[in-house]
């Protein structure tokens, strides 16, 4: 059985950072990508950043380039998401989610994705 956990959101002010972390498990060695999507109250839900399973190629949405980076990390088996200068339009519940079918595009559509975690809250103060 797969499993997506994301964890590491909270309050946090203007400027600051967190870290989020989606633990994964199950069968995974067919996954292509890892991606983590927001969705902010109101509005769609949307592409924050992706990384392949294998650990490359990381891929960001351009609202969040140079502030953000993703990466994997083997020992923990988690993917994270390391968010700094966060910015108040940053609040969301952040989602991770893994794709396992091989897209010869980007993977920036939520409908690539099989597996999805249940969110973990961002709010970022003023």
């Amino acid at each position: 059985q797969v499993q997506l956990v994301e964890s590491g959101g909270g309050l946090v002010q203007a400027g600051g950072s967190l870290r989020l972390s989606c633990g994964v498990s199950g069968r995974t060695f067919s996954w292509h990508q890892v991606g983590w999507f927001r969705q902010a109250p109101g509005k769609e839900r949307e592409f924050v950043a992706g990384i392949r399973w294998g650990g490359w190629s990381p891929d960001y949405a351009t609202f969040v380039k140079g502030r953000f980076t993703i990466a994997r990390d083997d020992d923990k088996n988690t993917v994270d998401l390391q968010m700094n200068d966060l910015k108040t339009e940053d609040t969301a519940v952040y989602y991770c989610a893994a794709a396992v079918s091989y897209n010869s595009g980007t993977y920036h559509r939520d409908y690539l994705y099989d597996y999805w975690g249940q969110g973990t809250q961002v709010t970022v103060s003023s």
